[in-house]
Order: C-alpha cells, then sequence, then structure tokens
C-alpha cells in the first residue's frame, strides 16, 4: 500500500480507502463490517469513510462499534464523515451552522469518537449563504470535533469561493473535494478541477471508481440475484443502467473486460488502476460486502504498474470520452 498526501497538507492517506456507502447497513451485521474493516486495516488502509446519511446514522454507529472492538491507536487511522442529509425536520439537512453543529456532534456520538478527521459538506447548499457554512466549518475545527473540512460534489466556483471567504476572514479553507470519478464520470476531476489542484492545492477522495458496480464482471450479462440492483432503494440505478446509455456502457465494461483479463487481472482492478494513475487522485474509496470482493480490490496496489502509457491509450480508444480541453482562439 502506497500513501498519498491529501492535497496540499501534511495528511497522509492510503491510496485505496475503505467506504461504508451501502456497504454497511441496517442488514449488515458488526461481525461482518469487523472482518472487512481489519481486513482493510491490515492490508494497509488507513482511511475509513462515512456519512450521517448512510444507513440514516446505522453505517456511523456500526463502523464505531467496529472502531472501538479493534483497538487500534488512534493515530493510525484516519475517519470522515459527511454532513447535509441528518434527518426530516426542517433544520436536519443542508450547510446552516445549526445543521453544521449539531449533525457533527450527533455523528461523533454515533462513530464514539471525540473527533473526526475530515468532515465533508456533502452536497452544495445552494439556500444558505456560502459565509455561514465557511464560518459554521471553521467552527467546527476549532472546537477540535473534526481536524481538516472539505467539500463533495461542489462546482469548481463554489470551492474557490469558499477558498476566498476564507482567506478574507482569516478562516481555514477547505482541503479536500469528495468527487464521484471513475471511467465514465470525468469531467470535474479531469477538467473543472484542473486549476484548483494547482492553485488551492486540493485534494480528492474519490467515490464510485467501479462506476456503481458497472466496472465489475457482475452485470455484464444481466442484473443476478443478491446485487444491489436487485434491492428496492436501488431501482432507480438499475433503471439507468437498463436505458440506452447504461447499455452502452456496459458494453465498454465487456471491452474493457477483456483487456483487463489481457493483462492478467480483473474488471475492478482495472478500473482502480486507472484512478490511481491519476496524481490528482489522494484516495480512491473502496466498498465491499464481502471479504473475497475486498482482497481483490486490494491487490490492485500490486497491479497498477501494469497499466502502461500504452494500456492507457487501449483504454482510451474504448471509452471514446476524454474531457475536452478548452479550444484556443489565438
Amino acid at each position: 500500500m502506497k500513501y498519498r498526501f491529501l492535497g496540499r497538507s501534511g495528511l497522509k492517506v492510503s491510496e485505496l480507502s475503505f467506504g461504508s456507502w451501502i456497504t454497511f447497513g441496517s442488514q449488515v451485521d458488526v461481525d461482518l463490517a469487523y472482518r472487512l474493516m481489519t481486513k482493510a486495516f491490515d492490508n494497509g488502509v488507513n482511511f475509513f469513510d462515512n456519512a450521517e446519511v448512510y444507513g440514516n446514522g446505522v453505517s456511523e454507529e456500526i463502523m464505531g462499534k467496529v472502531l472501538k472492538r479493534t483497538q487500534w491507536k488512534r493515530s493510525d487511522y484516519v475517519v470522515s464523515t459527511k454532513i447535509f442529509w441528518g434527518g426530516q425536520g426542517p433544520n436536519d439537512t443542508g450547510l446552516s451552522r445549526k445543521h453544521i453543529l449539531e449533525g457533527t456532534n450527533n455523528a461523533l456520538k454515533r462513530l464514539d469518537l471525540e473527533y473526526v478527521d475530515l468532515i465533508f459538506c456533502h452536497r452544495p447548499d445552494y439556500d444558505t449563504p456560502l459565509e455561514e457554512t465557511v464560518w459554521a466549518m471553521n467552527l467546527v475545527l476549532n472546537q477540535g470535533k473534526a481536524l481538516y473540512w472539505g467539500t463533495s460534489e461542489w462546482p469548481a466556483w463554489m470551492i474557490r469561493a469558499a477558498h476566498d471567504i476564507a482567506r478574507r476572514e482569516h478562516l481555514i479553507p477547505p482541503l479536500m473535494e469528495q468527487p464521484e470519478y471513475n471511467m465514465f464520470n470525468r469531467q470535474k476531476l479531469e477538467l473543472d478541477y484542473l486549476p484548483l489542484f494547482a492553485d488551492l492545492g486540493l485534494g480528492t477522495t474519490i467515490w464510485s471508481p467501479l462506476a456503481s458496480g458497472i466496472l465489475t464482471n457482475k452485470y455484464l450479462l444481466g442484473f443476478p440475484e443478491g446485487t444491489r440492483m436487485q434491492q428496492p432503494e436501488n431501482q432507480w440505478l438499475k433503471r439507468k443502467l437498463e436505458s440506452e446509455e447504461g447499455q452502452i456502457k456496459i458494453r465498454k465494461a465487456a471491452k474493457l473486460n477483456v483487456l483487463a483479463n489481457e493483462l492478467g487481472m480483473s474488471l475492478p482492478q482495472l478500473a482502480l488502476g486507472w484512478c490511481l494513475k491519476n496524481p490528482n487522485v489522494s484516495t480512491a474509496i473502496t466498498g465491499a460486502s464481502r471479504v473475497e470482493q475486498l482482497e481483490e480490490n486490494l491487490k490492485t496496489c500490486e497491479l497498477k504498474h501494469m497499466i502502461t502509457d500504452e494500456v492507457i491509450q487501449k483504454i482510451e480508444e474504448i471509452l471514446q470520452n476524454k474531457p475536452k480541453q478548452p479550444h484556443s482562439f489565438r
């Protein structure tokens, strides 16, 4: 396992990390979560991602119980949570000062931690003044309840605006962004955020590197029983994959699978390794519901050197979706 600095900070995170979205929920017991997290930790993973909305808080509770059972040294792991969707009440959502402070306190109780290392604004809140959000996140850090703050799925202009507010008011600016990034979703990381990487030293903790399972072998021949596509809460995702655009992605995934097999690796390993080739990826968040699945993902660290420039070119020929750089009119 290699470790990368999180943006322009002194914090190091493992290049592959473990996320609890979908992985931990009401149907996952603490014993399974313990096996997954300890397997990840024993293989060098030091970053564990969570959010107040995952399982309506259950995910944080499970992770908290696992961390207490492991008794790992606190300096040996990095934990995150994300604030935005905290409940059904009128002030339980968004990025107001009230919800940021209360949501953070509730997340820490569920995780049974004194602080989280990273705290994210889970989505942009266009109904709350940005100044209010920046001041509230700064207060969370000053109270010692989090060490760094960042954003998730924010547009580039809004991240820069938050940074400008923080600098103007002598506050702590956002350090990291958590965008979706995979072979089928490239615009933000490969184009929109490029000035932020250069100017602000933005770090990234990317999610869905396997494109919600498209970049695995399980959907190449349909939607088998036991996968997330059969769960009622994921029918929206199934409909998306059944669409014409979704079927095009699956056909491309099948071609990528052939390429992966030629290299002696699996499709998920090719997809994860491709993400890690991007120097602006601080860490790629992976999830797993089985230990064997996690072991396959972790083996990417040993195989990613096989993804050479020549292989990258073959991948581009299959994808045909590289974001277009701005046209020069000179």
